[in-house]
């Protein structure tokens, strides 16, 4: 820890805090024992540069595990999973010296084509909280801090620099802050990272709202708030708001501007005092790097996660696991040159790359492997190519022109014909940060190899890889199995060798909707915006909560996930604990043949309150280990924000009188059990003003009872016949505000009344 408190620091040096000496470093205040701090990239692993190679930080970094990325732990529904990672990376930092790690990030998947998507949990809060809060809680174990990203409303790659993300209170609140809430205030992040974007034309570098109001005030968070790369408009701005650390450092720029505005008066030195306390506090963090990578060990680890995050699709007639003996066709150049994470800020350079083609070879008799199509998306670095020679019977096409492609085909085609099961390897050609996605379609050279593939084979099986979903449309039903292999690292090769032949029972789920078109997910008409904004047009019906409001059918819903064995929801039963808690009982029993892992999947449904509601909202989950044959009782616990709503009214969560239906589901789509039970609600009443409906003040169920009586006791004859004649005369103008209907005459309200009955609403 420093020595002495900054605040007691000349100026400049106490601003010296505030910004890096360079791309990855802060600058050490050496009088003040305050050494620098190396920040750097992941989540996923270590992106650690060398020293000297470059100042923007393309360059290649040490060699480290790249282990999955968060595309591919969103769909383990396993905080075990998130932790167990975060500490590998926790580890390695140690080893490289690493102060703080940049991640996770926990912003939400509104948009199938986020070109980031690969980098985030979920299209559910809760569900990305969870997961976020384990791999902080995994990280900062090790004495590393975490870097939580990028708050707030990050959604998109378009324009990123300086769109408008304008959205309002109660969606900021239900969807793209919750994550970030449950993290900070559960974990104690040592870093929250503000984002690129503005939020309702701010820069969130620079919004005093999010960064001091809400995070620091209503959560409680006391870490430092470092901007993302190059993404301070204003430094001196910035730092009034609430950003403690400016990075990349500026050559000093930033710093003087920070000095002339306190020196003028135009900033409160106390603003550098408290940023400057914060920064030096991450010291204690620092530690000198030493000892090995345990390549070894991490990369069995990656594999073994890896195989707790690949979701079996489909599985008709039990083609998977592959039998054993059986003569198997691989296609595909994925199988070869894997995909295993995007590109941009958070890509690792591998300590080394399981080699699908190779995995599969490793546990099957007779593999053969054609080509197929040259996947020309793939990064030079991850296009480690297997051996595929005559002598095993593999056949290989090279190029890329017309000539080649329809070879390719016909090689594929024949092999496929020749086997017991094919297995295609298709996917994404490329993503990366900082480019959005033009659509979901697999590349059409993929699509026909598939569809000619399924049909020469007597069995087709399509493992996909990918940051994102893909659309199935056109050759989902001519194919007997699918594996979502998502992005999983490194072990990527082992982990769907290890899936494919039953090594490992599928237990992923999806954490975010495959859609049967690209034009039924709920953002689409807003998403990626036009003219420096983005409208959240779609308000709180993100994802699954959209598609399932307007009963739109999708190809796979949220949640959906097979196994080799199979899973009943014998019981539900559900406990009052409080006035607005509850915890769900829910009994579950292996009814199949082998171990497998279940997801409980537990919503709940309402249409209390005064706003529209999704027809349901995840709200607990756990992945529970069975034998075959095994039964289990699992608790959930609900707590009262499982059934708030936030009222931007009344600035804060409400839960509203009324039902809940608790629902156990398979996945969002398909429920399997459900309880209702009634809750208290808050008992507080609205504050009533002259601006409120006079619906407001009519059901109000202190001030209505009241409010009738003076009216009636204050009404001119004329208009005591007008109502008697027009009894729902009252209702008809029970949405104008109040002073509205005193103004038009009618009554003799006296004005003490009206504060009377307002002070009583309050």
């Amino acid at each position: 820890m420093p020595s002495i408190d900054p605040a007691g620091l000349p100026l400049d040096q106490k601003v010296s805090l505030l910004s890096g000496r360079d791309f990855w470093t802060t600058k050490p205040v050496e009088a003040a024992g305050i050494p620098p701090i190396v920040l750097t990239d992941g989540p996923h692993g270590i992106r650690l540069q060398r020293d000297g190679t470059d100042h923007l930080g393309f360059y290649d970094s040490l060699p480290a595990t790249c282990l999955p990325p968060a595309v591919a732990v969103g769909s383990s529904w396993d905080v075990e999973v998130a932790r167990r990672l975060g500490a590998a990376v926790g580890r390695e930092a140690r080893v490289l010296g690493v102060t703080v790690v940049l991640g996770p990030g926990v912003n939400i998947k509104r948009s199938p084509l986020c070109g980031r998507n690969f980098e985030y949990y979920s299209e559910d809060p809760l569900l990305t909280g969870m997961l976020g809060a384990a791999h902080v809680r995994g990280l900062q174990a090790q004495g590393v801090g975490a870097s939580v990203k990028h708050f707030a409303a990050n959604n998109q790659e378009t324009d990123r620099m300086r769109v408008s993300a304008d959205v309002d209170e109660r969606t900021l609140r239900e969807i793209y802050l919750a994550a970030f809430e449950r993290i900070v205030t559960e974990t104690r992040p040592a870093t929250v990272m503000a984002a690129y974007n503005r939020i309702n034309g701010t820069p969130a570098s620079q919004h005093r709202w999010l960064l001091t109001d809400v995070l620091r005030g209503e959560w409680g968070f006391t870490g430092v708030v470092v901007s993302d790369w190059g993404g301070v408009n204003d430094r001196v701005a910035a730092l009034a708001a609430g950003l403690d650390l400016q990075m990349p450092g500026t050559g000093g720029a930033s710093d003087a501007e920070i000095v002339r505005a306190v020196r003028a008066g135009a900033l409160d030195e106390a603003h550098v005092d408290a940023g400057a306390r914060r920064v030096a506090a991450l010291s204690g963090l620092v530690a000198e790097a030493g000892g090995e990578l345990p390549v070894d060990e991490h990369h069995a680890l990656a594999r073994e996660l890896a195989t707790d995050c690949v979701v079996l699709l489909r599985n008709i007639g039990g083609v998977l696991p592959l039998a054993r003996p059986s003569c198997i066709a691989v296609i595909g150049d994925l199988a070869t040159s894997p995909r295993f994470q995007g590109g941009g800020s958070s890509r690792i350079n591998p300590t080394r790359v399981d080699i699908p083609l190779d995995a599969i070879r490793a546990l099957g008799e007779s593999v053969t492997y054609a080509r197929g199509y040259a996947a020309d998306g793939t990064d030079d670095d991850q296009e480690a190519e297997a051996e595929a020679g005559s002598s095993d019977g593999s056949e290989r096409g090279h190029g890329h022109g017309h000539d080649d492609r329809e070879a390719s085909l016909a090689q594929a085609v024949r092999i496929a014909a020749a086997a017991d099961v094919a297995i295609v390897f298709a996917g994404i050609d490329k993503e990366t940060e900082g480019v959005d996605r033009e659509h979901i379609d697999l590349p059409a050279e993929q699509v026909a190899l598939i569809r000619a593939v399924a049909a020469a084979a007597p069995r087709t099986v399509v493992v996909l890889a990918g940051g994102g979903v893909v659309s199935l449309e056109g050759w989902h039903d001519e194919v007997d199995a699918i594996l979502a292999g998502w992005l999983l690292g490194q072990a990527a090769g082992g982990a769907i060798a290890d899936v494919l032949f039953g090594v490992a029972n599928p237990s992923g789920h999806l954490a975010e909707t495959i859609p049967l078109r690209l034009a039924d997910a709920p953002s689409y008409l807003n998403f990626p915006g036009e003219a420096g904004h983005v409208r959240y047009g779609e308000g709180v019906m993100v994802g699954y909560r959209g598609y399932q409001t307007v009963e739109r059918t999708v190809r796979y819903p949220f949640g959906h996930g097979l196994s080799y064995t199979t899973f009943t929801t014998d019981a539900l039963e559900v406990s009052l604990t409080g006035d607005n808690t509850a915890t769900a009982h829910v009994t579950a029993t292996n009814t199949g043949d082998r171990a497998g892992r279940h997801v409980i999947q537990v919503y709940v449904a309402t249409a209390a309150g005064p706003v529209r509601r999704p027809v349901r909202e995840l709200r607990a989950f756990k992945k529970i280990t069975l034998r075959p044959g095994e039964t289990r009782t699992v608790d959930l616990d609900l707590d009262r924000r499982a059934f708030t709503y936030y009222d931007i009214e009344l600035r804060r969560w409400v839960v509203a009188p009324g039902d809940y239906t608790i629902q156990v589901g398979e996945n969002a789509a398909h429920i399997v059990a459900e309880r209702t039970i009634t809750l208290t609600g808050d008992s507080g009443h609205r504050p009533l003003s002259l601006d409120s409906p006079f619906g407001d003040w009519l059901h109000h169920p202190v001030v209505g009872p009241q409010l009738r009586r003076s009216l009636g006791g204050g009404m001119t004859e004329q208009s005591r016949k007008a109502l008697e004649q027009n009894p729902d005369l009252l209702e008809s103008i029970s949405s104008m505000p109040i002073r509205q209907v005193l103004s038009m005459g009618g009554t003799s309200f006296r004005d003490e009344e009206l504060a009377r009955l307002m002070e009583l609403s309050r």
